[in-house]
């Protein structure tokens, strides 16, 4: 009976230990997935559906992991209304308008393409400084720095373009810069292409144009025809 006794509270024991060491291994688990938890870095949030970026729900598109974006924020997107007139034309139709790419290696149209005849004068549209003027891939192409637009200054470029300017010159809104020359960037149709820059971010250079330019002409009155009856006067 002794012996049996002994047995029992043994055999206790080495359950009460089990148990013990059991409770000990689970405690030690449940602290080091803490533990774990708590160092691991914290996942980035994910956008409700439809609350994130996408096409067309902003100028700078979606962002792209260590590619700087084209499109500037701030003041760096801030554009002086200082245009006089348009590059071409006196109202030219925009064939085609800008497009700014999400990144600096995205697709997009970085300026906008104006409708106009070969040959056709391409003028400064704001006092500036040319900074280039020359050939680009077999294209001419003449870039003016835009006087008082901050720093990195405002830069646009005409293409293609036939210089009658050369770098370092001086010229102000209005000023003819070359003759504008074949290319194929608006396939059949001739076309200037024209970009507005500051520093390495596109930016659009319809901006630059006041209001008055950018809405339609104002309707004029024609003489009226002999014998035409006018409307009888209002009561």
């Amino acid at each position: 009976m002794r012996e049996m006794r002994r047995d029992a509270r043994a055999h206790r024991n080495d359950r009460t230990h089990g148990r013990r060491r059991r409770s000990g291994w689970t405690l030690a688990v449940l602290a080091g997935a803490l533990l774990g938890a708590a160092a691991a870095p914290e996942p980035p949030p994910v956008p409700a559906p439809g609350s994130g970026p996408g096409p067309g729900s902003g100028p700078s598109g979606p962002a792209v992991p260590g590619v700087p974006s084209q499109v500037p924020s701030g003041p760096a997107a801030e554009v002086p209304r200082i245009a006089r007139n348009w590059p071409v034309g006196v109202r030219p139709s925009v064939l085609r308008g800008w497009e700014p790419p999400p990144s600096a290696y995205g697709r997009g149209h970085r300026g906008v393409d104006l409708a106009a005849g070969a040959g056709a004068e391409v003028r400064s549209v704001a006092a500036g400084r040319v900074s280039f003027a020359g050939r680009v891939a077999g294209r001419g192409v003449v870039s003016v720095e835009l006087t008082g637009t901050g720093d990195p200054p405002l830069r646009t470029t005409f293409q293609p373009v036939s210089p009658e300017v050369r770098r370092g010159d001086a010229v102000g809104a209005g000023a003819v810069l070359g003759g504008l020359g074949a290319g194929d960037h608006c396939g059949g149709a001739v076309c200037l292409h024209w970009g507005l820059r500051r520093g390495p971010a596109y930016l659009d250079p319809l901006t630059l144009l006041p209001f008055h330019l950018l809405t339609p002409l104002p309707p004029r009155l024609l003489p009226v025809p002999p014998g035409l009856p006018l409307p009888q006067r209002w009561p």
